[in-house]
């Protein structure tokens, strides 16, 4: 008989998270799961912790091309009928997976469930809570509003659409999640705080906003049709931080990060809209009022 669920973590040098990762996993008591670690190839103190547990998990550690390969490696090993995936940073709070469970079994025409998350620092202090919000697929577009290890899935939707995308780099669980919903599974929030994922400066995500940013906007041209203007923003934003422009000088950053849109809105759109040149336009002008009252005060 196949376990209910099959929980994925992906892994590659995490030595320093991954125990308390596994020990979130395997506290849950769910009716039945596997539980299945792809390493890929870690030299740190990785392998060692996962020999300390494998009577209770299964692990196999190899080269692999990254995150959404070893995810997807992972799927393709496990037979559960509820599918997750917790980074080796990453914790599950106790009794999410009952509580997923019972939610799935309560609900059988659901195809995806997520809940609530919180950000968690090195020490798995809670930070702030994730801006998760109820399901709406055109909101979603606008902002990726799920936290990826507070998402849960039936294997049936993998059968039907497929695996994650492995050209995709950062942004391949916001791709599946418009993917999926573009073609009719069933998604719904359910009202429970489920995960930590943890944020510090090593974080992938954290380290690579640019690029980051740069891939969401491809996945989203190509999946929509178009970019939102939210996310033009966004990239031109993260742009701009990365040159270190100074926040505090409201206009100078202001211009940077409108020049920055309407380069954006170029490179994505092919042509600046009127909703960003207005937007561009207030921005600018708003901050350069303000620091021209500001140096007349002085």
């Amino acid at each position: 008989m196949n376990p209910a669920f099959s929980i994925i973590t992906p892994s590659y040098q995490q030595g320093r998270f991954i125990e308390r990762t596994l020990l979130s996993v395997l506290g849950q008591r769910p009716s039945s799961f596997e539980y299945v670690v792809i390493d890929g190839g870690s030299q740190d103190e990785t392998l060692p912790i996962l020999r300390r547990y494998e009577d209770q998990l299964t692990w196999i550690s190899e080269r692999d091309k990254g995150q959404t390969d070893a995810v997807n490696k992972g799927i393709r090993r496990t037979t559960g009928g509820i599918i997750g995936w917790l980074n080796s940073d990453d914790i599950y709070y106790p009794g999410a997976l009952t509580t997923v469970e019972q939610f799935f079994d309560a609900n059988p025409a659901v195809d995806v469930v997520y809940g609530r998350a919180c950000h968690i620092d090195t020490n798995d202090q809670t930070i702030d809570d994730y801006p998760t919000e109820p399901w709406d697929f055109q909101r979603l577009a606008e902002t990726c509003f799920i936290c990826q290890p507070a998402l849960f899935f039936r294997r049936s939707v993998v059968d039907r659409y497929g695996l994650l995308d492995e050209s995709l780099q950062f942004c391949m669980d916001y791709e599946y999640w418009i993917r999926l919903a573009q073609s009719g599974a069933r998604f719904e929030f359910l009202d429970h705080c489920l995960a930590g994922s943890r944020l510090y400066p090593e974080t992938k995500t954290l380290g690579a906003r640019v690029k980051v940013h740069a891939e969401i906007n491809e996945m989203l041209k190509r999946r929509l049709g178009r970019v939102p203007d939210r996310w033009v923003y966004n990239y031109a934003h993260a742009v701009v931080d990365a040159r270190g422009i100074d926040r505090t000088n409201n206009f100078r950053f202001a211009r940077a990060v409108g020049w920055e849109s309407l380069k954006a809105a170029r490179r994505w759109h092919g042509s600046i809209s009127p909703s960003i040149r207005h937007a561009v336009w207030h921005w600018v002008y708003d901050n350069g009022r303000e620091a021209l009252a500001r140096r007349i005060g002085r």
